[in-house]
């Protein structure tokens, strides 16, 4: 991590060992984990309340395979936007079948990753997403294959802090 930032917070040996565990399996109980890394339960404890009171763990959460509820058909979609067309998207935030929305640099503007169940639901949302006023024009790639798709976390190395 950068020193220039002051947000970013430091961590240590045993907070990114802490970090990698729960990143690989977020129910693992207090126990395990003191065990795994030979320290006490409390300190385990405290270490991750510090974690999520700093914001560096935010929420634990089910890593869920969208596939096996009929979501087979992942799409990224580029939008090259109007001036203010980001306040607009608040309100796709809660759309049920978008995943990331980004704000980017480059030919577009936003990328959105979104699962939708078939083409026809994908045809209704981009047509809507058209009709959006500050909307100039869409790009749509769907996803033939994962090669790899892991969108909680990327592994904490240890030599970096």
């Amino acid at each position: 991590m950068s020193p220039k930032n002051k947000n970013n917070v430091m961590l240590d040996k045993i907070d990114k060992k802490i970090i990698n565990l729960l990143n690989n399996d977020g129910r693992m109980s207090y126990r395990e984990i003191s065990r795994k890394l030979n320290i006490s339960v409390g300190t385990v404890h405290n270490r991750i309340k510090k974690l999520m009171d700093k914001g560096v763990i935010k929420k634990f959460m089910p890593v869920i395979d969208h596939s096996k509820l009929g979501y087979d058909l992942t799409v990224i979609i580029g939008i090259k936007a109007k001036s203010g067309f980001l306040e607009d998207l608040k309100s796709y935030s809660s759309n049920k079948n978008i995943l990331c929305i980004y704000d980017v640099t480059g030919e577009f503007d936003v990328v959105i990753i979104a699962r939708f169940k078939n083409t026809s639901e994908l045809d209704n949302f981009i047509k809507n997403l058209l009709k959006e006023p500050k909307v100039v024009r869409t790009y749509t790639q769907i996803v033939l294959n994962v090669v790899k798709e892991n969108m909680n976390s990327c592994e904490i190395l240890e030599g970096n802090s």
